[in-house]
């Protein structure tokens, strides 16, 4: 006898050997034992859920030899042969191979007779929302009062593509997918009866391969038990499917937890080596953070998952706020995936852009091995570069004017003193200007003398030197040169300066200087130095939500980075509260929120506010606080000042006087924004 698969062998044959769809066999159960019977039903629903197997259990329990019952008994003729396929008053159609009307026009004529030898004429048709738009109308008048010997039963997997007109005929059945503890304790009992050893993380992958499907499930273990020779290890199960081993998730949450960008790109190349989807290495992450996220709040991992260990110890690792985070972006770029130039590049951006919405402090600097441009937040956290005494003297090129002290700074048409001349010194080309000596003149300062204070006193600008004179003219020398300060008196008046200079403009001075050390240009370092000086309210801060009004938001909404559904909802929403947490809106249609929408403005609103917040949406009447709202009110003045100015214009009211002319209605525009 040839082999017959596990989902033929092991299908259920009544209603109490059905998995998963107790609602309906509940109302199924109840209609039989009373004697409510309609006369068609329509059963929706996902692949390999039970569509097809119900309807055989219906007409069984409509034509068993011992009356219409809930429990058929499954020997008599009747049973056996709807068991066996070949009953010949249950008729199984195809409707996408049999869709046109012609096929149900046949169908309906040989519906009149009465049944050759069961009790009642059951038409099953099968993936009914293939039929066409002629044949539905077909089939509408005797769906609605059939005979009394025929029976309808409907089966579909895309209920929304059948007309209402059908719907409204039908008693409609929703069976539901079957859950993974569902399956994993079906396969269990079925392989403890085929007697083949089953590894239950084994088993548990092919339920979460299954996508709640029973029919995938049985097909999946005889291909499992062909790969691994009779033993379902988790191992083989996995080689076999090409799912992504949990080490490797565990190893990339510990790597994000870190922030050990070596461990992450580790992962990946090991992922591209074995050649596994990245694609679904972000599925599995996100599953597994929402394993965590159910740990956090629990208090302990589910005991009866395999990894509770080691989820148990990252719930601890991890905050809420870094899962939540986490699992938004793994969601968000598993999406966006498809559009990485490479998948690999794609999965370690989304893994380091889960480093990079981090709030400030929890990732450590990323250094690069240079001094980074100094910015006015930094400023009072750069020190000068330390001065080396020497016994060469310091030329006009060798130190930045920006190490001079203010008290030589200050000495007007200051020339470098004839003690600091030595014979290694290039003789001069030409006259040297106060304006030029005084911009290369610098102290040598010992090195063991103090750093210079963090408040600083501030640099002069530099100015542009001016051009040389001809060579042919002598120098004119200062007659009365001043003399450099000591260094004791010049430190003692840098410092004396320094206690009157505010903290702000001492803040500016330090960037200058190390700007100026950097060798950066004048005018440049001139302009970063203005923007640090500015006052604490001028300078960009992140902005808070605690602080958003109902009437900033608009402005706020129309400039976010986002479109589509997330955009359609920022834009149509009125701002309610918000704090470092959670932000709350109010929408008037409760479609703007539907899809990926609202998690999409949720991650927008975390990187904008730069902290992690919620986002709740609720729905009631909204007032003109929206940006759309907003945006139509400036429409509407701008038409309306548009005509004004049209009616008021000298032309128009010339060809109005002249020859009766008229200005046609909706025809003025306002000026493009």
């Amino acid at each position: 006898m040839s082999y017959l698969v596990l989902a033929r062998k092991w299908r259920p044959r009544s209603f109490d050997t059905l998995i998963g769809q107790d609602h309906v066999v509940r109302a199924l159960t109840h209609a039989l034992s009373s004697g409510r019977l309609h006369h068609a039903w329509l059963f929706t629903g996902t692949r390999g859920v039970g569509k097809t197997t119900l309807s055989r259990i219906l007409a069984k329990s409509l034509n068993c030899a011992q009356g219409v019952t809930a429990t058929p008994c499954g020997h008599c003729q009747a049973c056996t042969e709807i068991d066996a396929g070949r009953y010949v008053d249950y008729i199984e159609l195809d409707a996408a191979s049999n869709r046109g009307v012609d096929e149900m026009t046949q169908l309906l004529e040989q519906a009149v007779y009465a049944p050759s030898s069961g009790r009642f004429k059951v038409y099953m048709i099968d993936e009914v929302h293939m039929l066409t738009g002629h044949a539905f109308n077909a089939m509408l008048k005797t769906l609605e009062e059939p005979p009394e010997h025929v029976k309808f039963i409907l089966a579909t997997t895309d209920p929304q593509k059948i007309p209402v007109t059908v719907l409204s005929r039908c008693l409609q059945f929703n069976l539901k997918q079957m859950t993974v503890p569902a399956i994993v304790d079906h396969l269990r009992d079925i392989l403890a009866q085929e007697s083949v050893p089953a590894d239950p993380q084994g088993l548990r992958l092919i339920a979460q391969a299954a996508a709640g499907s029973m029919r995938d499930a049985l097909s999946l273990t005889d291909q499992a038990i062909s790969f691994s020779a009779g033993d379902l290890t988790a191992a083989a199960v996995g080689e076999m499917l090409g799912t992504l081993d949990q080490r490797h998730l565990l190893d990339l949450l510990r790597a994000l937890a870190a922030a050990d960008t070596p461990g992450i790109l580790a992962v990946a190349d090991d992922l591209a080596a074995r050649g596994l989807s990245f694609q679904s290495a972000l599925g599995d992450l996100a599953l597994l953070l929402s394993r965590v996220a159910i740990a956090q709040r629990l208090g302990h991992a589910q005991a009866d998952d395999p990894l509770a260990e080691d989820i148990t110890t990252l719930a601890g690792a991890l905050s809420p706020d870094d899962v939540q985070l986490f699992y938004a972006v793994a969601v968000h770029s598993r999406q966006e995936l498809a559009l990485a130039p490479d998948e690999q590049a794609g999965f370690v951006m989304a893994c380091l852009r889960m480093l990079a919405l981090l709030p400030e402090g929890r990732v450590p600097p990323v250094s690069m091995g240079s001094p980074p441009i100094a910015r006015p937040s930094d400023a009072p956290a750069m020190a000068a570069p330390a001065v080396v005494e020497t016994a060469a003297p310091v030329t006009s090129t060798a130190v930045a004017p920006a190490s001079r002290p203010p008290a030589e700074a200050a000495a007007p048409h200051a020339e470098p003193p004839a003690w600091e001349s030595t014979p290694d010194d290039p003789p001069a080309t030409g006259p040297v200007s106060p304006e030029t000596a005084r911009a290369t003149e610098a102290p040598m300062l010992s090195a063991a003398e103090p750093p210079r204070r963090q408040n600083a006193p501030p640099r002069p600008p530099v100015p542009t030197p001016e051009p040389d004179p001809a060579p042919d003219r002598d120098p004119i020398p200062d007659p009365d040169p001043a003399p450099p300060a000591p260094p004791d008196e010049a430190a003692a008046a840098s410092d004396d300066w320094t206690d009157a200079v505010p903290a702000d403009l001492a803040d500016a001075f330090d960037v200058a200087a190390s700007l100026d050390d950097l060798g950066m240009d004048p005018g440049a370092a001139g302009a970063i130095a203005g923007l640090a000086a500015e006052p604490p309210a001028a300078r960009p801060e992140t902005p808070d939500p605690g602080r958003m009004t109902a009437q900033a938001w608009p402005g706020v909404a129309a400039g976010l980075p986002v479109g589509g559904a997330a955009r359609a909802l920022a834009l149509n929403s009125e701002w309610l509260s918000g704090d470092d947490h959670q932000i709350r809106l109010r929408v008037a249609i409760h479609t703007y929120a539907d899809g990926g929408g609202h998690d999409r403005l949720r991650t927008v609103l975390s990187e904008y506010f730069g902290r992690v917040v919620r986002l709740e949406v609720e729905y009631g009447e909204t007032g003109g606080d929206t940006a759309h709202a907003v945006d139509q009110a400036e429409r509407g003045r701008r038409q309306q000042a548009a005509e004004q100015a049209a009616e008021q214009d000298e032309l128009v009211r010339t060809l109005a006087q002249r020859f009766a002319a008229r200005v046609v209605p909706g025809s003025v525009r306002p000026p493009a924004l």
